[in-house]
């Protein structure tokens, strides 16, 4: 299974650093190889978020996540995206964005590709940092079927019973964030913020419409209670919005890492490769946690990457105004995952030992 799963990211990681080697030397086979390993560590928290929609889908949509969707993640959101972000933000022609990312020396305005997308910065953050906010204040309120952290999450379930509270606080720290980090950008981070909120309300909002509309295919039930496992897994209209869903946070995640990759590289091509090859790795992780079981193995997964996603929306909202390491984003969001499976392997040690127990008793 490793092998199958890995196989493409295996193959695309030699022909991508061959190509670097032949084509930029041995200075741009080590940028594309640092880069790949920022992707990576900056995205392993989007790998276990992803899987826990991902196991959703059936088995066609979960083969289009790896395949377009690895299309649409490398030259979409890596490529295009930045693309038309500088455009939008900076008021230039897509011939004038596209000539200045192709050449790093040159400018407009006095300004480089790299300098516009920096610019773009504060929408860039707003937009991704209130979506990924969303997606952790709607986790931390909801209640779970195991609580990882009980003293904290208790308490949140029960007011997470009111209605649209997680809208009203992203919406506050939107606008706090604003006031103390926008300056002059304010209107811009505001209006950024909102179509970040706006978005992921009506892709996630679409998906559980679909979705509830399937939840009693028979076929997925009796698969359900085969495995004994509760997840119903989707297709059609339900399975597009949560494949549109992943993409958009996948956008998100990325963002972080492809403005800071420019204080790697200048190169569009080189920061496109390397974060392409890490985008691989995270997509076949993502599928690979699904096949395995991973996160049904290990409960608490879900809850470690949830808030590393918390503490990256945050990061983002702060970088509109300062600037924050990738290495520290990177770190806290392994911090957060290897605590919840180290927690997760204690609980399993103990639940094992509880029914040896059990057993002999």
């Amino acid at each position: 299974m490793f092998l199958r799963t890995f196989g493409w990211s295996f193959a695309i990681t030699i022909a991508g650093l061959i190509a670097a080697g032949l084509i930029w030397g041995a200075e741009g086979f080590g940028v594309v190889l640092i880069l790949s390993i920022l992707e990576i560590s900056l995205s392993f928290d989007n790998a276990v978020v992803n899987a826990t929609v991902l196991k959703r889908m059936n088995a066609f949509w979960q083969k289009l996540f790896l395949t377009v969707g690895v299309l649409i993640a490398v030259f979409g959101m890596r490529l295009v995206f930045p693309l038309l972000v500088v455009g939008l933000t900076a008021h230039l022609s897509p011939g004038t964005v596209i000539s200045l990312a192709l050449d790093s020396s040159k400018t407009h305005d006095g300004h480089t590709y790299a300098e516009y997308l920096d610019m773009a910065n504060p929408a860039i953050a707003a937009f991704g940092g209130v979506f990924l906010l969303m997606i952790f204040l709607d986790f931390i309120f909801e209640e779970k079927d195991f609580n990882w952290l009980r003293w904290l999450e208790k308490p949140l379930e029960k007011i997470g019973r009111l209605d649209a509270l997680s809208s009203v606080i992203a919406l506050v720290v939107l606008a706090l964030s604003s006031r103390f980090f926008a300056g002059d950008r304010a209107e811009t981070v505001l209006l950024a913020g909102l179509c970040g909120l706006a978005t992921y309300l009506a892709v996630n909002g679409l998906s559980e419409v679909f979705e509830s509309g399937l939840e009693e295919q028979h076929e997925a039930e009796e698969e359900a209670e085969r495995t004994g496992k509760s997840i119903v897994q989707v297709g059609g209209k339900a399975a597009f919005f949560l494949f549109i869903y992943l993409e958009v946070l996948d956008a998100s995640f990325s963002f972080d890492g492809v403005v800071g990759a420019f204080a790697i590289s200048q190169d569009i091509f080189q920061i496109t490769l390397g974060l392409g090859i890490g985008a691989m790795y995270i997509r076949s992780l993502t599928v690979f946690l699904v096949r395995k079981g991973t996160l049904d193995d290990y409960v608490y997964l879900e809850h470690g990457a949830h808030y590393a996603i918390g503490a990256l929306a945050l990061i983002l909202l702060a970088s509109i105004k300062y600037h924050i390491p990738e290495i520290v984003t990177g770190l806290i969001g392994v911090a957060f995952i290897g605590a919840a499976l180290a927690s997760s392997m204690v609980r399993n040690k103990r639940q094992q030992a509880l029914e040896g127990a059990g057993a002999e008793g």
